[in-house]
Formats: structure tokens, sequence, C-alpha cells
């Protein structure tokens, strides 16, 4: 018997900013908000909904890839995509149900150790921890118990597997070349099997010091390499012909072709790969030349009868193991010059800071938890819900009496301390070459978090001590200098206390006011007291509100003061005042002062009330402080646009003349030309009524002045614009209106010199088709003219979408 399973390890560094729990606005991912949110649209959603193709390009039928294939998905990415992408969290959770249709009552997602962290390198307590975080994270997520896990970067160690077998998995997947020796069940003599000589085509028994076992998988690597790496999944029949190639006839047992990838690879890191891949399982599962299946199902017919022995501190990205996240191993992407000395410090300096806190920990943990370890593998409850009932109920069973609130927020940072301490050790802080990486700042963020917590829990700094040894990791760019500077640059100023939370609230309060209660970020903020004035161009807010963290519960009532002068010029204060009567008199003094319009006196006032502390638009998180800016620079950007436009407009034939020439443009012309038809190419793709005609003559002068068009701009708002018309038709697709919307907007984006990505509208109508086409069809039989009419424009709609109907 030919069985095939697809392995796909989807994973993505967390990205979340420690103090806030969100992703801020990063602009290499435009035009999305951050890469999470790219790589969805690139990668995770195009899997739910993969296409197979005929041969004239039409979509004959769309489907789920993870329901066929055997996956992982890393536990702060899904927890990110629960969030922030429901529906490709429910659609993942959804294909796991499906695949234990499927495959005998065998779910496709196995779990995957919590936060990507180096398995070997970390200490025993960790290794627990990681391993029972991934597992609840799973089952939490998935509503079953998980039946294998992934190991981050296949790094393996005895001690690591035996924790999995302890907590009930029953199987991971390593790489070949991780493999030691092999031998039957029943057999004496090992064979050896190093360099990848292992049979991948059986389950194998692992038996472990303790007694425990484990079984293990090891993928074709060849293979695996081939989809990574050598263009495999340009022909999805040329994928499937190499999955194919792996079975041999000299076999006599059921063998496994199987591979394993980073999942990203199917759509990412290779464009429609997720095509390739929904090809492949077809063309093999309709000519019935493998079966499907995934791991659980396969061991559960196919128990081992081999054992294995490996390798330890072994991984699948690095021929020197783990050495690739604790030295400089040599493996880097050929920079001349450069080095990878920097982890092996930065690995000692966070290892100096976890063994630092860890005592202080437990010794202060102790005072309100049961365990205070034990308490930490149950914390994963809490990060999953934080809602009080789940607070509650895990403090019935952890805390050794009632607390009062001041010591549960003191219990609730101990435990942030120590999910930060493991946060600051996911893999990709140590993957890539330089140390000024964003993925290396960010672990260094998250240590960060750590000893901020520290020394407001233990009252002792820590972070001098912690900077100097982080200053032993050099950076190969002059300008970053090393950790140390790297940490001062980028990381302090990132720390958020409660008093930098009023100042973002009562700056953005200027600029957008907030209702009676709102939540910013991981805080809720909950207003008491709120006044503005305006006087001449300045503007002020000056109030009281109670600022939350919804991760620590840790709560502060605050008073602020702000002052908008004009432009980007904003200054303000936060601090705390006992009493009303302080509030209610510095309340008088600032709004006489203020209405006097004597700015000398308001800057004197905001130091004498609220000292050097102070807060300007700087101090605004990044997501809000871009919008401000934008409001504080429309007026002026709309100045300037007019003034291109009126150039534009009133010397446009002289422009044309002279392109007609082949005479160079003018630089200040040319400008004018190219800001002006792209300005107004985007107001024409934003309008709710598109104007075909008035955009396919600016297309038309585009191209006679050789404009450059802001194409990626362009076509966020064409996608945007027809996914929302076909979202609108498929919520009524009896609504003729709606039909025909669609198709304009179509013929229109058809004459576009770019291609627009139709993949959201595809969906919508594709379900609609699933669902309704049939039945209209047969009522059309029937005579019944509404049908007809229908019938025929969706059909139309469908060739406008690529969508064989037929």
């Amino acid at each position: 018997m030919k069985y095939l399973c697809i392995h796909s390890h989807f994973y993505q560094p967390p990205r979340e900013n420690p103090w806030l729990e969100q992703i801020e606005l990063q602009d290499s991912a435009y035009p999305y908000h951050d890469w999470n949110e790219r790589i969805s649209a690139e990668c995770y959603g195009p899997n739910l909904h993969a296409r197979i193709l005929d041969d004239k390009q039409r979509i004959t039928r769309i489907v789920n890839n993870y329901s066929k294939t055997s996956f992982d998905y890393g536990p702060t990415l899904l927890s990110w995509a629960c969030e922030h992408a429901p529906e490709i969290c429910r659609g993942i959770v959804e294909a796991d149900r499906q695949s234990r249709t499927l495959f005998g009552g065998h779910g496709s997602a196995i779990a995957q150790a919590y936060n990507h962290m180096i398995m070997p390198l970390a200490n025993s307590r960790d290794k627990k921890t990681q391993i029972r975080w991934g597992f609840e994270d799973f089952l939490y997520r998935f509503g079953r118990l998980p039946e294998g896990m992934w190991l981050p970067e296949t790094a393996v160690d005895l001690e690591s597997l035996d924790l999995m077998a302890q907590a009930g998995l029953t199987f991971a997947i390593l790489a070949p070349h991780q493999a030691k020796a092999c031998r039957p069940l029943d057999g004496d003599a090992w064979e050896d099997v190093t360099g990848s000589k292992i049979d991948p085509s059986r389950a194998y028994l692992l038996k472990l010091p303790s007694g425990n076992s484990i079984n293990l998988f090891f993928y074709d690597g060849p293979i695996s390499q081939a989809v990574a790496f050598e263009k495999l999944l340009d022909n999805g029949e040329k994928f499937a012909q190499r999955l194919l190639g792996a079975f041999s006839d000299k076999r006599s047992w059921p063998q496994l072709s199987h591979i394993a990838t980073d999942g990203e690879t199917y759509g990412h890191h290779h464009k429609h790969g997720e095509m390739a891949l929904a090809y492949a399982i077809d063309y093999i599962e309709s000519k019935q030349l493998a079966k499907i299946t995934n791991y659980g199902q396969f061991l559960d017919q196919n128990p081992p009868t081999h054992e294995a022995q490996i390798y330890e501190n072994t991984s699948w990205s690095c021929v020197h193991g783990v050495e690739r996240w604790r030295g400089n191993c040599g493996c880097n992407s050929g920079r001349l010059g450069w080095t990878q000395e920097w982890r092996k410090p930065l690995r000692e300096a966070l290892d100096w800071l976890r063994d630092r806190v860890a005592p202080r920990f437990e010794q202060m943990g102790a005072r309100y938890l049961k365990a205070p370890w034990v308490a930490r593998d149950a914390y994963i409850a809490v990060v999953l819900d934080r809602s009080p009932d789940v607070r509650e109920r895990f403090g019935e069973r952890q805390f050794r009496r009632k607390l009062s609130e001041a010591e549960q927020v003191k219990v609730w940072k101990l435990l942030e301390l120590q999910r930060h301490a493991m946060l600051m050790y996911t893999s990709c802080g140590w993957f890539f070459d330089e140390l000024s990486g964003i993925e290396t700042v960010k672990v260094i963020e998250y240590a960060g978090r750590v000893v901020q917590l520290a020394e407001q829990l233990f009252g002792e700094s820590i972070e001098e001590e912690f900077t100097e040894r982080l200053s032993a990791a050099k950076s190969n760019l002059p300008e970053y200098g090393d950790g140390a500077k790297i940490y001062k640059k980028y990381v302090k100023p990132l720390m958020v206390d409660l008093e930098k939370v009023g100042a973002h609230y009562s700056i953005s309060s200027l600029f957008a006011p907030y209702g009676e209660g709102t939540d910013i970020f991981a805080y809720t903020v909950k207003r008491l007291d709120y006044h503005t004035r305006d006087a001449g161009r300045l503007r002020m807010a000056i109030g009281q509100a109670r600022f939350t963290s919804k991760v620590t519960q840790e709560c502060e009532v605050l008073t602020f003061w702000v002052v908008h002068f004009g432009d980007h010029n904003v200054a303000g204060g936060v601090r705390k005042i006992d009493g009303s009567e302080g509030y209610q008199e510095m309340l008088s003094s600032i709004s006489d002062s203020f209405a006097r319009v004597d700015i000398p006196e308001v800057v004197r006032l905001l130091d004498k009330r609220f000292g050097e502390k102070t807060y300007s638009l700087r101090s605004l998180f990044r997501d809000e402080q871009r919008r401000i800016v934008r409001i504080i620079l429309s007026s002026t950007v709309a100045e300037a646009e007019a003034a291109y436009l009126q150039l534009y407009e009133h010397h446009a034939a002289l422009m044309r003349f002279i392109s007609s020439l082949g005479t160079p443009m003018p630089r200040e012309f040319a400008a004018a030309v190219e800001y002006a038809i792209n300005s107004l190419l985007r107001r024409a793709c934003a309008s709710d009524e598109l104007d075909g005609e008035r955009i396919r003559d600016l297309l038309r002068e585009a191209q006679t002045s050789n404009v450059s068009l802001e194409k990626t701009t362009l076509e966020f708002s064409l996608r945007r614009k027809i996914e929302s018309l076909a979202a609108r038709f498929a919520g009524d697709p009896f609504d003729l209106k709606k039909l025909e919307a669609p198709k304009n907007v179509l013929r229109i984006i058809t004459q576009m010199p770019f291609p627009v990505n139709l993949w959201s509208a595809q969906n919508h109508v594709y379900a609609t088709k699933n669902q309704f086409y049939e039945f209209t069809r047969n009522k059309a039989k029937g005579g019944d003219p509404k049908a007809q009419v229908w019938l025929k424009s969706f059909s139309e709609l469908c060739e406008l979408l690529m969508i064989r109907v037929e």
C-alpha cells in the first residue's frame, strides 16, 4: 500500500509590542498593516481556498489544503489570527475537523512547542512549560488532544522527547540527517544511517532512557528541499510525480512518502504554491496513485516495526545543529566581512537574566502561590483567556489564600515576567545574520519587559548589568554598535507604563474624542472627568481617567493636561493627584491662564504642575501617531495637491505637446503630471461609482506622458472595491443590481495596466455558485424568466472572474 503525507510547518516570529500586546504598523509590509497580515493574504488564506484550474486557467474547484495535509501552527501566530483574521482561524479549525472524518478520526493538525524556543538549549523547566503551553493552546484552539508535536527547527534532544511522551504525545517529525541508527524491533544489530541514509517510508520507535518511548517520522529530505528551494512548485503535476517517485517496488511493507517544509512555502515564498499543492493532491487522489493520509492515521494503521536512535542537538535548518542559536556556526547569507559572533553573548546575556530573576520569582511567588512553577505551567489558561472567570478559577487552584487586588497584581506581574522570559528565547532572534535585525531586536524587547517587571517587583536595579552583558554582542554595522546601544536606542523608548498610556490617551483625545470608556491596545480607560478649551489656535484637554492593564490588572487614576499649540507642537503632562480638591484647584488655575491665551504662562504652568516629565506627539504609539500626523498634514497636503492639479490642468495641452515631440519634460512639469494623474486615479478608483471612461482617459494620459503609476495603491483600492461588491452580492445573490455592480467594476479592472487580486471576490462568487447555481438553472429550464435573467448575468460574472460554471 502506498501512502502520501505532506506536512506544513506554519510559523511567524511574534511581532507584538511586549507592552501593548499588539503588532504596530510595519511600513515594509505595505499595503498591509504588518507582515502577519500580508503573509495571511499571500499564504494562510489562500491555502483555505486553493484553486484548481482547467486548461483555460478557469477555476474548476476551490479546496481547503489544510484538510488533506498534515500541519502545525505556531500558537503565537494562531493567537494573532484568531483576533485579527478570525475567518482564517475558523477555517483552519474546520479543516482539522474535516480531516478527522477523512482520516479515521485522526486530525491533521499537530501541536507546536509554544513560542518556537530551541528546546535543546532551554533548561528543563522551560522545556516542560513550552510543551505544556503548546499542548494546552492546541486543546483550546482545536477542541481535542494533540497526537504529535512539532519541535521548533526540529531541534531535538532526548529530554524534550521524553517530556513530550510524558505529556501523552505520540510522535514527532525530524529531518533524515538527525537519524543515527535503526534496527528491526526484534533485531540486535544497529544499522548506521548517518548522512540521511534512513529509510523515510516507515515510522520508527524511539526508546527513551526513562523507559518511555515516542514514535518518529523522518521526512524525505531531497523532495522537501526541492519544494522549498528548487522551484518544484512551478508545476503541480511535476510536484505530484516527484512525490510518487519516492515509492519503490522493492519495499514489501506499507510505505509512506512524506515531506515537511515551512508552510509559508505554499503562497508566500513561492507565489501560487498553494495551487501546485492542491493540484498535486487532486492529481494523486483522482488517479488513485496513493492514499492521502496524515501521520496519526498512518501510525494507527502501521505501527513501527523498527526502532531508531537520533543525533541530539541537531536541527533541520543548520548542518551545525543548534550551534546556529548559540554561536558563530558559519552559516550566513554571504555578506563579506560579517560575523555572527554576537549570537553567543546575546544568549549568555538572556541566560543571565533568566537565572537572575528565577529565584526571586520563586521566593516572591511562594508568598502568594502554592507552587510557583506549577502556577507558571497553569498560567497558559489565563494567557488564552484573560476574562475574570478564568482568572478566578486560576486563583482558586493556585493561590495560597484569598489575595487582595494589589497582591493579585503582583502575581500577574510575576507570571508575565516568566512568560516574557520564555518569549525572549524565540528562535528567530538568532537565525539571521545581524544583531540589529528586527527579529533579534524583538527578543531584546521581550528581555526589556522582563527587566522592567523584575525591577518593579523586586525593587533592585538589574538593567545596568544586563546591558553591560549585552554590550559584548557586537553588530556588523558600525551605526548600531552593540547590544547595549540597540537596547537603549530601540527598546527603552518602547517601554510603557500607565503614565505613558495616559499621555497617549490625552494627546490623541485632542484629535479624535473618546467615549466614556475605551480600549487602548492592552489597556482599558474609564473617563472620570474631561474638559476641552479652545483659544485662538490653541486647544487643550484636561481631565482624569482610570487606566487599567488588561494583562496585569494594574490600575491607577491619573490626571492629565495637554495643549496643542498648532501644527505638530503638542505638550502635555500626566501624573497622579491625591484628592479631588487638588485636581479642582489645578483645573481652575489652568483654565484661567489658558483663557487669556498667555502661552508663556501656559508653558510655565505645565512645567510647574507636571515637572520635567512632559509628553509630545513622539509619545504616541505608532499607529495613532501616524494617523494624527496625517490629520495635522491634511490641510498642507491638500494645498500642495491643489497646486499640482492647477498646474496640470492649466498646462495639460502644453505637456501633451512636449510628450508628443519626444522632448524630455521639464522636471517641474513631470512632477506635476505624475502627482496629478496618480491623485486623480486614486480618487476615481476610490469613488462609490467608478467612471470607466474617466479612468481610461487618465490611463491613456499616463501612458502618453510616461507617468509611473502608483500600482500598489491603485491595485489595493480596486481590490477592496471588488471585494466589497462581491461580498454584498453574496449576501443577497438574487438582487440583480448587486449582481451587476461587480461586473461593471471587473470590466474596468480588465483594462488596468496591472493585475488586480480577485481572490476574495472569486471566493464569494464561487461559494454562491455552489449554493445557488444548480437550483437556479433547474428553475430556468422550467421556464422561470427571472431565473433565466439571473443565470445569464451570473454566468457573465463568473466569466469575468475566470470561474467555470459548467
